[in-house]
C-alpha cells in the first residue's frame, strides 16, 4: 500500500473537501484493523501501521455487510446514538466505504472522522469516496499483480543462475519464458500507463463535478445576504460570509487540482522564451489585482531562456500573485523582478549542470516573509504556513512553481526573513 503514490494526495482532497479531521484507508480482516496511510489533523494518533482492536471498529461490521456507514451527528442519529465506538473514539461525525478487489473480495475501509459534526449524507460526498475507493481498488490490484510478476521474474533468474550449466535446451526454454515474461511486464507497464492517462481524466471530471454545489452554496448565500439584510442578526451575517468566504476557497482548490497536471507536464515542446515579454504579459492580466491591493511591481533587465511558453507564464503569474497575497499588513506589496547569467560551475547547487549556462531570476518582496527553517516545506503540495483566514489560498501555487522549473532541469532557491520579506531565485536554462 505505501508504494501506491496517490493514496495520500486522495487523503488531502478528502481533508480539504468534507474538513474531517482524520482520514485514512485501514486494512481490516476478522482478525485486526490496522492503518494503511493516514491524514490526522486531530490528533488521533494513528500513523501508518497502527492498529485498532478490530472488535472495537464499526469497519469491522461493514466487513460482515460490506455496505457503507455515515453518520452526521451520532447524539442525532437513531442506530448508533448508544454505539459503543463513537463513545469509544469521541467521535461525532462517521464515513466510512469498503474496498474490493476485482475478484469481490473485501480489503478494507476508506474512512473518515472527526469530533465535531459534519453535513456527510449528501450526494457529492458519498460520490468522492465511492470514486475514491474504487480508484485505490484499481492501484491495489495493479500494485499487487506487478509485485506478483516481478517475484516471478526474479524467481526465474535465481533459477536460470542456477541452472546455467544445464543443457543447452533447457536454457532456450527459460529464455522464451523470460522473454514472455518481461513482455507481459511491458504490456503491464503500458496498461498502467494508459490507465493514468485515464486517472487524468477522472480528476478533470470529478472535479468538475465537484464544482456545481460550491457555486450553488456560493450563489444562496450571497443572495441571502442581499435579499434579507434587514432580518439577519449580525452573527448571521457573518456566518453567511464565512460560508460564501469557504466556498470560494474550495472553488480555487478544486480549480487548482485541474491546473496542476496540465501546468506541471514535463512533455511539451520548449522554444527560446523573451522573459521581458512574458512578464508585461502576466503584469497586464494582473492589472486589476495589482491596482486593487496598491501593489508595485519594479521590472530590471530579464533575460532568455529555453522553456515551456505557457508554463513560464505560469510561474510568474504564481510568484507575483504570492507576493501580493503576502504584503505586509497595512502595506501595498513591494515586488523587484531582475535576472542575470551565470553558469552552473559557478553555483553549489546538484540540480545544475556545470556545463550550462542559466538565466537568474530574482523575485523579491518586502512582504511578511517566513522563517528559513520553511524554506523547503513551502513548495510542498497543500503546505501552508499561515491560516487560511488571515490569508487565501489553496498551497497548491508554489507547488506548480517548483514542478514547472523541474521540468525545465532548472533550480529555484527560497529565501525568507520574517517581517522583512522573501526571495525567489530561479535558475533556468539559456538553451538546449
Amino acid at each position: 500500500m505505501q508504494q501506491i503514490s496517490v493514496i495520500p494526495s486522495l487523503l488531502d482532497i478528502i481533508a480539504q473537501t468534507t474538513g474531517m479531521g482524520f482520514v485514512a484507508v485501514a486494512r481490516v480482516t476478522e482478525d485486526a484493523w490496522v492503518a494503511c496511510s493516514v491524514r490526522d489533523d486531530i490528533g488521533f494518533g494513528l500513523k501508518p501501521g497502527g492498529e485498532l482492536a478490530i472488535e472495537t471498529t464499526i469497519c469491522n461490521e461493514i466487513r460482515d455487510h460490506k455496505q457503507p456507514v455515515i453518520i452526521n451527528d451520532v447524539p442525532a442519529d437513531p442506530f448508533y446514538c448508544h454505539h459503543h465506538t463513537p463513545a469509544q473514539y469521541g467521535f461525532r461525525s462517521y464515513i466510512s466505504v469498503p474496498i474490493t478487489r476485482k475478484d469481490g473480495s473485501f480489503f478494507g475501509t476508506l474512512c473518515a472522522i472527526d469530533p465535531r459534526s459534519n453535513t456527510l449524507n449528501v450526494p457529492h460526498v458519498k460520490d468522492l469516496f465511492f470514486h475514491f475507493a474504487d480508484l485505490i481498488s484499481f492501484h491495489l490490484q495493479a500494485a499487487e499483480e506487478i509485485a506478483l510478476s516481478q517475484k516471478q521474474f526474479r524467481d526465474e533468474q535465481v533459477l536460470h543462475q542456477q541452472s546455467k550449466d544445464d543443457h543447452k535446451a533447457f536454457s532456450r526454454i527459460l529464455e522464451k519464458q523470460v522473454q514472455e515474461r518481461t513482455a507481459e511486464l511491458k504490456e503491464k507497464a503500458d496498461h498502467l500507463e494508459m490507465v493514468n492517462k485515464e486517472l487524468q481524466s477522472f480528476t478533470y471530471v470529478a472535479s468538475h463535478d465537484l464544482q456545481e454545489p460550491l457555486r450553488k452554496i456560493k450563489f444562496y448565500a450571497d443572495k441571502l445576504l442581499v435579499k434579507e439584510d434587514a432580518n439577519l442578526s449580525p452573527g448571521g451575517k457573518a456566518d453567511l460570509e464565512r460560508i460564501g468566504k469557504a466556498a470560494t476557497r474550495m472553488q480555487n482548490l478544486v480549480s487548482d487540482l485541474i491546473a496542476y497536471p496540465q501546468t506541471t507536464a514535463a512533455n511539451q515542446p520548449k522554444e527560446m522564451v523573451n522573459l521581458h515579454g512574458v512578464v508585461e504579459e502576466v503584469l497586464q492580466d494582473m492589472a486589476e489585482e495589482i491596482e486593487r491591493s496598491g501593489a508595485t511591481v519594479k521590472l530590471g533587465p530579464l533575460c532568455e531562456c529555453y522553456g515551456i511558453p505557457f508554463q513560464i507564464r505560469q510561474l510568474f503569474q504564481n510568484l507575483l500573485s504570492n507576493a501580493i497575497k503576502f504584503a505586509q499588513p497595512g502595506q501595498p506589496a513591494q515586488v523587484t523582478l531582475s535576472s542575470s547569467i551565470t553558469s552552473g560551475a559557478e553555483l553549489a547547487l546538484q540540480e545544475l549542470s556545470g556545463d550550462r549556462v542559466y538565466c537568474h531570476i530574482r523575485v523579491s518582496d518586502k512582504g511578511i516573509g517566513f522563517p528559513p527553517e520553511f524554506s523547503e516545506k513551502i513548495f510542498q503540495l497543500f503546505q501552508r504556513l499561515h491560516s487560511k483566514d488571515r490569508y487565501d489560498g489553496t498551497g497548491i501555487g508554489l507547488t506548480i512553481v517548483h514542478k514547472i522549473v523541474e521540468n525545465h532541469g532548472g533550480a529555484i532557491v527560497a529565501q525568507g526573513v520574517p517581517g522583512e520579506g522573501a526571495t525567489f531565485n530561479i535558475y533556468l536554462p539559456m538553451g538546449v
